[in-house]
């Protein structure tokens, strides 16, 4: 399972809003909702999310193993 917690503290550590990925990164509202709700993105939005806000791939996502 995959959760996208390290990215809102990221964007928070950076002084970077929800609204400022829409508007000046251009990530989409769909992606944006697929990220809150721990849904699967590419790793391609991955990347790019990553580049436009100078990071790591660990300050975005990360990876929770499920009971076995």
């Amino acid at each position: 399972m995959f959760t996208y917690e390290p990215l809102w503290n990221t964007l928070k550590k950076k002084g970077i809003s929800q609204y400022d990925l829409i508007k000046v990164h251009h990530v989409s509202t769909g992606t944006l909702d697929s990220l809150r709700k721990n849904k699967s993105v590419t790793m391609n939005t991955l990347n790019d999310l990553c580049i436009a806000i100078d990071c790591q791939i660990q300050d975005v996502v990360q990876v929770i193993k499920e009971n076995e």
